[in-house]
């Protein structure tokens, strides 16, 4: 899978932010006896796995549109693709609701390793700025 640096710097940051988030669920499940810690964890991953495949998803519907003359149809293309990865999120939401090995709320938390990715990227891109002033 051919991605740019800074997408597979945001994929790192957010298996990271999985991989903390499935640990707290651990250490919370030993005091709440209501959440079951390998469930949990099944609902991060796969809501990190989604976000993964998402914003892979979205380089490429950018960069698509990116060379495309007509600006209605990239514009178009950019909505249609986002549609779909709304639905995409939705649809594993539903699945995580009625598989029963799949906790809801670690569907949930793991939707949360995007926007981890997404602010990450503000982080190195003044860093990189701060390397190239210098």
């Amino acid at each position: 899978m051919n991605v740019s640096e800074t997408v597979r710097k945001m994929i790192m940051v957010m298996l990271v932010a999985g991989l903390i988030m499935s640990i707290a669920g651990f250490v919370f499940s030993i005091f709440n006896p209501i959440i079951h810690p390998l469930y949990f964890t099944f609902g991060v991953l796969l809501t990190t796995g989604l976000n993964v495949l998402k914003v892979v998803w979205l380089e490429r519907a950018v960069q698509a549109a990116v060379l495309m003359e007509d600006q209605t149809a990239s514009s178009n293309y950019i909505r249609v693709h986002y549609l779909l990865r709304f639905l995409l999120t939705g649809l594993v939401l539903v699945a995580a609701v009625y598989i029963p090995f799949i906790d809801l709320f670690g569907a949930i938390f793991g939707l949360f390793t995007y926007h981890a990715g997404k602010y990450s990227l503000g982080i190195f891109i003044k860093q990189e700025m701060n390397e190239d002033a210098s």
